[in-house]
């Protein structure tokens, strides 16, 4: 397969590639927060299986092209703004990421629809998968929290 990040492949430029090796991570990152509150805060095996499998799904066929887009150095909005930065507890962490990866599954969803349907078909159901999870836990584990 001929690289996706070579400047003359126009169905994929080099931004769109970075949009989405940016929002894999974030999904990834996002999942494992929150599947590590439920695995060491709440000793909830069960949720944090179903969390630990959801994001080994979160997986693209072209991961090393994205690698080649990748500039953090450069990402304009690397400083945190003072939001953030503010976390009041354990739950509001919690709730920041179930929302960071809501969000980036949405992103990927839109971004993978110009070239890679099918890609983008996974994430809508990644994300749906973790509309539901969401509900579910915040109703099992902290019923009178929020």
């Amino acid at each position: 397969m001929e690289s996706l990040t070579q400047e003359n492949n126009s169905s994929s430029p080099l931004r769109t590639l970075r949009i989405v090796d940016a929002n894999l991570n974030r999904l990834r990152e996002g999942i494992r927060v929150v599947e590590d509150i439920l695995r060491y805060g709440f000793n909830h095996k069960n949720f944090a299986s179903i969390l630990k499998n959801l994001r080994h799904q979160c997986r693209i066929e072209f991961y090393l092209d994205l690698l080649d887009t990748r500039d953090s150095n450069q990402d304009v909005l690397k400083v945190s703004t003072k939001e953030e930065q503010n976390r009041e507890n354990l739950q509001s962490v919690f709730i920041a990421n179930f929302k960071r990866a809501q969000e980036s599954a949405r992103v990927l969803e839109e971004i993978l629809k110009i070239d890679f349907i099918e890609e983008s078909e996974k994430f809508k159901a990644i994300r749906y998968m973790l509309y539901d999870l969401e509900k579910r836990v915040i109703l099992e584990i902290f019923p009178d929290r929020f």
